[in-house]
């Protein structure tokens, strides 16, 4: 029998994937199995390795659940399986989380288990919201209460009186459907009707919305705005910094969705850069990068690298995966140093920076054309040259650097291969307002994926990373509406900033 395994009640933070500790990353990416509650944020079930267990038992309005005593005990199986564990609970397992009963469940059965604290949703809705629950001159203190009991009950497990007369700000946590009876008990104990009270529905997520009101009329409005859980409510003289302090509604790209289709591993850094901005980004890769490196041509080509005066590399792809390689025969980067290096764009510099190498050509324009062209200006004639490429890639390098005199050999690293839309990305295209490609690789494949080019929603602007990706789009019936001047992710994302601008 295996020994028993150990549970992490893991606190995922409020919503807003960015705001998960490095501890909750780190433990979701190697666990066996995971079990989430409901409004887990899918980045972050993503980091989960292949062939990890997700197990969602999260509770659902109207229908049957585990229940708390069927968790814990889910938990104290899986466990005793010998697993690694992890109970990935919203905001911190001990605030509300009833992450203090499994963690009883847990000791009781004799399981080890550890807590990872997570930010709290009464901290960060309010912060996102431009709301600081304590401030020097305005709160001192603050209370957090739970108001999914109906305060309007005989019996009530709250002190009215005293959360009436506490001297600082209260947090009420769900309690969207008791905020009458809420604001109404407070007002009734002492509590002034004209002090400023906030409602904040998805706290940190992209959908966020901001009521207030005073607290005598702070049901009304969110009734008004029709306010739906998640959402907590603020009672304090601090809601009323929010006018000066809101700034998640000053981001330029507040109110935007945003599609990705670049692949998986390459996403992130758009994804985050386009976060930050304020986008609701719809990450739905449209390719997968499979590498070739193992294949013994690629093996019998870094063997004889020396031998190539110029290296060419078309892609961050293709130079990540080329220093794979050589990594793989057990070389790193001196055995380049006899070679020219050319990227095809910074994006692909930048790739050679981070494996210790400087890229000795580039091109002003991300495209083969230039690139062949700045490689002829200097002379090729003669000269052993190796192309690191994807399968499939245009022949425009090649051919040119062949018609000017260089003996060129095409080594293939990788292969893209099209990546199917589940039925959460199709629905999150269908609101989109801009979809990204980076290649024309992401175009293709994601065309075939929708079925064809009509399956964008009509308001969607098409934002290109260069002409080569264009050309492939209008070629398959899209109208391209933004181009990046700039022929990579940054230049894309600030040729979207200047057409959001511009559509204010």
């Amino acid at each position: 029998m295996s020994e028993p395994g150990t549970v992490h009640l893991v606190g995922a933070g409020p919503g807003d994937p960015g705001l998960a500790t490095a501890r909750a990353v780190d433990l979701v990416s190697r666990a066996d199995a995971i079990v989430h509650d409901r409004l887990i944020p899918q980045a972050l079930l993503a980091l989960a390795r292949d062939g990890a267990e997700l197990i969602d038992a999260g509770k659902r309005p109207g229908e049957p659940g585990l229940g708390q005593e069927g968790i814990n005990q889910l938990l104290i199986e899986l466990a005793r399986a010998g697993k690694r564990v992890v109970r990935l609970k919203g905001g911190d397992p001990f605030v509300f989380g009833r992450g203090g009963e499994e963690a009883e469940a847990l000791a009781d059965a004799g399981i080890a288990f550890e807590v990872v604290p997570g930010v709290t949703a009464g901290v960060a809705a309010p912060a996102y919201a431009g709301i600081p629950v304590t401030h020097r001159d305005e709160a001192s203190a603050v209370a957090f209460v739970t108001a999914h009991e109906d305060p309007s009950k005989r019996e009530s497990a709250l002190d009215w009186e005293a959360l009436a007369s506490f001297p600082g700000t209260l947090v009420f946590y769900m309690g969207v459907r008791t905020l009458s009876a809420v604001a109404k008990r407070l007002v009734e104990h002492g509590r002034s009707g004209d002090e400023p009270a906030a409602v904040i529905e998805r706290g940190t997520l992209p959908g966020q919305r901001v009521v207030t009101a005073p607290l005598s009329e702070i049901a009304a409005h969110a009734a008004e705005a029709e306010i739906r859980p998640p959402a907590l409510t603020v009672v304090g003289a601090v809601t009323a910094l929010r006018e000066r302090l809101a700034w998640l509604e000053r981001a330029p790209l507040r109110g935007r969705t945003v599609v990705i289709t670049r692949a998986r591993a390459q996403a992130s850094a758009l994804a985050a850069q386009l976060a930050e901005l304020g986008a609701h980004v719809v990450e739905a890769p449209a390719i997968r990068i499979v590498p070739t490196i193992d294949r013994p041509e690629v093996r019998e080509a870094v063997e004889r690298i020396e031998a190539f005066e110029l290296i060419c590399l078309t892609s961050p792809n293709g130079a990540e995966l080329l220093l794979d390689a050589l990594r793989a025969q057990g070389r790193d980067a001196r055995a380049l140093a006899g070679a020219t290096l050319a990227a095809i764009g910074p994006g692909t510099a930048a790739a050679l920076a981070r494996g210790g190498l400087r890229a000795d050509v580039v091109p002003e324009r991300s495209i083969a054309e230039s690139l062949a062209a700045e490689l002829v200006s200097r002379g090729v004639r003669g000269k052993r040259v190796l192309i690191a490429r994807a399968a499939g890639a245009r022949d425009v390098l090649p051919e040119e650097l062949r018609n000017a005199g260089a003996e060129v050999e095409v080594l293939t690293l990788y292969e893209t291969v099209r990546e199917e839309l589940g039925d959460d990305a199709r629905a999150a295209v269908a609101a989109a307002d801009y979809v990204t490609f980076t290649s024309s690789s992401t175009v293709r494949n994601f065309l075939e994926a929708l079925g064809d080019s009509r399956g964008l929603p009509p308001r969607a602007r098409v934002v290109s990373i260069g002409p080569v990706t264009s050309s492939t789009a209008r070629e398959l019936g899209l109208e391209v509406d933004v181009e990046a001047d700039r022929h990579d992710v940054e230049g894309l994302v600030e040729a979207l900033l200047r057409d959001a601008g511009a559509g204010q």
